[in-house]
């Protein structure tokens, strides 16, 4: 059976809604990186990145979400639209775009040391946060999916970042791209979606980001490269 490493956040979140969807069988395997788990030998051995999510499908291992995506999608031949080239500028798009600027707004809005002057991070990563939905919410309008008319992995892999738009630009910013709030507001009503967001709570994970927390996640702040 299909190992899937997993934790809550988005990137996980994205491959749970394509296992739901398409109905394959798994064993979650939880990492709570705010623990450390990440580090531990044999996981390192499924991903040398030490990140989640990754997959162990009876020997063939995949990591990074994206690639997870496509994957299975390959695999299963299951949501894979058929303009092939627009496929992968889209998810590409969101593999280099969408999810590293996301992340990185939300680290500095949420997570920076808030005794340090982080002002010009913080506006670059809201500001290209921004843009990428700008870019989204145009290519979306007049089109119900991302890719041709119908729902594939393109759509899983933006709704596992865009359904936190809020909490990385801001209570009031979904009203800024009605377009992508449109699509994740349909990809929320499904049930494998519903599925996905519950598979964590099945687990107990570490809720707080104490300092050891902050020490197994943001590696950074204890050790200066240059």
């Amino acid at each position: 059976m299909l190992k899937f490493y997993f934790n809550g956040s988005p990137n996980p979140t994205k491959v749970a809604l394509f296992l739901e969807e398409a109905g394959l069988a798994y064993e979650p395997v939880k990492i709570d990186t705010r623990t450390g788990e990440q580090f531990t030998p044999d996981y390192l051995k499924i991903n040398p990145n030490a990140k989640v999510p990754a997959v162990d499908d009876n020997g063939t291992i995949v990591f990074d979400s994206n690639a997870i995506l496509l994957y299975l999608a390959e695999k299963t031949g299951k949501f894979l639209p058929a303009n092939r080239a627009e496929l992968l500028s889209w998810l590409m798009f969101v593999a280099t775009g969408v999810g590293p600027y996301s992340g990185q707004a939300v680290h500095f809005k949420h997570f920076a040391p808030k005794d340090q002057n982080h002002d010009y991070a913080h506006n670059r990563y809201q500001y290209e946060t921004d843009r990428h939905y700008r870019i989204l919410d145009g290519h979306l309008k007049g089109r119900r999916y991302m890719v041709g008319d119908d729902y594939s992995i393109v759509d899983m892999a933006l709704w596992g970042w865009a359904r936190m738009v809020p909490f990385k630009l801001g209570d009031d910013a979904f009203a800024r791209y009605p377009n992508v709030k449109r699509l994740i507001d349909e990809i929320a009503a499904r049930p494998a979606a519903a599925r996905a967001i519950a598979l964590k709570d099945k687990f107990t994970f570490k809720a707080e980001m104490d300092d050891e927390a902050r020490r197994n996640m943001f590696g950074h702040m204890t050790t200066k490269v240059a």
